[in-house]
């Protein structure tokens, strides 16, 4: 039986386990400073290991055994360091798109005025569930440092890692920005779409986390350009899966709510592409209608079939098998350990042909 690329290794409890042990210790450093602070450690704890794909640890991980690094429980600490930095993203990602759920849960905005209603505190109750997010998505980001320098990782080894591990967090705080901008400004090009997907979430999914498990293991220049020409077109094609997701994708497997990147304005490049085989008519109604939080399910219906009849769905399908082909002859010709080349050929499929 094949084994899948997430459970190769036993990396995915592996993963859990040191994150487990992480968050437990920084729960109890939080009550040392007062009791009050539990419910925070418990909804980090809770968002943290209450899903997720794992991909970014897989791909450090993997990228660190493809430059020649051995396996330990310190290596994969050391790579679990990368989903604080994811629940960072979301948690404040949830917050600007203001969606009200994640992984079929209420986001942790919500959690939170949800908790300031049902205590009877003074003030606004979504005032605190915003301000709770935004805090606990920086101790996140904090505990994410504090996770890599923990690992049981060396110096040297740390040392390499960290202007990777650096770069890809103020890439995807940049990006992140950049969409935001995008959405005000309602720049619709293509250009703009792909510099988002590229700093939001291509190089912070893939090729940021195979440079960070090469540098831990002290690759060459040789490995590292491969690294790239793999997992920047593989990054971008995963960014442009989760934005048809987003827009056509079943909200029993997302656990968002259907349409909810339209109701957001989100100008992916599926969006981008639409506007630009549309006529000034469909262009039109497409956009008076994009990013209105108020639009029902007949409302995204129709943008859907705006959208697929334009032909920016298999647009936007074909693209994805162009960089994944991309992304795959690059990988072939990689300098890497047979295994690992074996474990990412079938990580990209995952990342490419996913349903949630």
């Amino acid at each position: 039986m094949t084994i899948p690329p997430l459970e190769r290794a036993g990396l995915r409890p592996r993963v859990d386990k040191a994150l487990s042990g992480f968050l437990a210790t920084a729960r109890e450093h939080l009550l040392e400073i007062d009791s009050a602070l539990a419910g925070v450690a418990d909804t980090v704890s809770a968002f943290v290991l209450g899903g997720g794909k794992r991909l970014r640890p897989a791909f450090a991980y993997w990228g660190f055994r493809g430059a020649g690094g051995p396996d330990s429980d310190e290596v994969v600490a050391a790579v679990s360091a990368l989903e604080l930095v994811q629940a960072s993203a979301l948690i404040h990602d949830d917050l600007m798109d203001r969606s009200d759920t994640r992984r079929g849960e209420p986001s942790v905005h919500r959690r939170f005025e949800v908790l300031h209603t049902a205590e009877g505190w003074r003030g606004g109750a979504a005032g605190f569930g915003d301000s709770a997010a935004v805090l606990l998505g920086d101790l996140a980001m904090v505990w994410s440092d504090e996770l890599l320098h923990t690992s049981g990782m060396g110096l040297a080894e740390l040392a390499r890692a960290r202007p990777v591990f650096d770069r890809m967090r103020t890439e995807v705080t940049v990006g992140q920005y950049l969409d935001v901008l995008t959405q005000a400004t309602g720049d619709t090009s293509l250009e703009r779409a792909g510099k988002v997907a590229r700093f939001k979430s291509a190089k912070y999914t893939v090729e940021r986390p195979l440079l960070l498990g090469a540098a831990l293991a002290g690759a060459g220049p040789e490995i590292l350009a491969s690294y790239t020409a793999f997992g920047l077109p593989l990054g971008e094609a995963f960014q442009m899966r989760d934005d048809v997701l987003g827009v056509f994708g079943d909200p029993v497997q997302t656990g968002k709510p259907a349409g909810d990147d339209l109701r957001e304005g989100k100008r992916t490049y599926l969006v981008a592409a639409a506007f630009g085989a549309l006529g000034e008519a469909g262009r039109a109604e497409l956009d008076a209608a994009l990013g209105d939080p108020g639009l029902d399910d007949a409302g995204v219906e129709r943008l859907r079939a705006i959208i697929r009849d334009s032909g920016a769905l298999a647009a936007t399908e074909a693209r994805i098998d162009t960089l994944n082909t991309e992304a795959l002859t690059a990988l072939a010709e990689a300098p890497i350990d047979d295994e690992a080349r074996a474990v990412l050929r079938a990580l990209a499929d995952a990342a490419t042909r996913r349903t949630v």
